[in-house]
């Protein structure tokens, strides 16, 4: 791998992790483009590339570990102290229980698909489809949320669970994580930015999760002889520091504005990925 590949991929990875538009999506569409032009073969994902995923996945993992890293504290904190009083009517400290829930939910619905939906990787015609799809999410949820009563804007148990199993269906290429459980949340009512910030924390554990799931394939200690440490490493930076600006902005955007910009621009990309991929390519 070279410098311009990771950090081109870096980017996209740390602009679209935390951005309602599919990083997965956007970084199989990314990289057979650019093995397109350099005249590689996009059918195929070695070791190297399956490492380098995991570093990008790390960086972004830092990333919202260091932009969330005071509430993370308050939050585990206040979860203790409701232990030891018995108290847990306190929304702090009742968010890790929700996340963990989520996280659960997740785990059942994304595991029984994860094969399946690895060999999509290789199919930017269904991946630009499932972009469209995410699409008609982001542009749905905003209706609903007009017309929903709203009233509760925090998580309780129940929407932990719906969010838990939209972002166990965001495994698939396409389906935006950050997108279908931001989604999900404002169709049960939850606050804008609430949303956004419950998003980026449930987020945490299932990148967690998923960096382990991965490296699974590659522990052979030989393979890390041979790695593009610098290339990759770079990428890996380059992500993070993407990625922490993107949480950043991203949620003083919510403030504001809806996500039907977003919505608007996954139909447009995967509707060119489509016609792309399925005549020209």
């Amino acid at each position: 791998m070279d410098y311009m590949h990771t950090i081109i991929m870096g980017f996209m990875q740390g602009l679209t992790e935390f951005l309602p538009v599919s990083s997965s999506g956007h970084i199989v569409l990314t990289s057979v483009i650019y093995k397109m032009i350099t005249g590689q073969d996009f059918t195929v994902a070695g070791e190297e590339e399956v490492f380098f995923d995991i570093m990008l996945h790390l960086g972004t993992l830092i990333a919202v570990c260091i932009y969330f890293r005071k509430e993370i504290v308050i939050f585990i904190k206040s979860f203790f102290t409701a232990l030891k009083t018995r108290n847990f009517n306190n929304y702090r400290a009742m968010l890790p229980v929700y996340i963990v829930t989520g996280t659960f939910f997740t785990c059942c619905v994304a595991y029984p698909i994860s094969d399946f939906c690895e060999t999509l990787l290789t199919r930017p015609v269904v991946v630009g489809g499932l972009l469209m799809i995410t699409g008609i999410i982001l542009l749905i949820s905003e209706k609903l949320s007009n017309r929903i009563e709203v009233k509760s804007t925090e998580v309780n148990f129940k929407k932990s669970i719906l969010i838990g199993i939209a972002q166990g269906l965001a495994i698939f290429p396409g389906i935006s994580r950050s997108g279908s459980t931001i989604a999900t949340a404002l169709a049960c009512g939850v606050g804008r930015v609430n949303a956004a910030r419950y998003s980026f924390l449930l987020s945490i554990p299932v990148i967690l999760i998923a960096v382990v799931y991965e490296s699974k394939d590659i522990l052979d200690p030989a393979i890390y002889s041979n790695l593009s440490w610098g290339p990759i490493l770079a990428g890996a930076v380059v992500a993070g520091v993407v990625g922490y600006l993107c949480i950043k902005y991203f949620i003083i955007f919510l403030n504001r504005f809806s996500l039907n910009a977003f919505g608007y621009y996954c139909l447009a990309i995967g509707l060119s990925a489509i016609i792309y991929f399925k005549f020209f390519a």
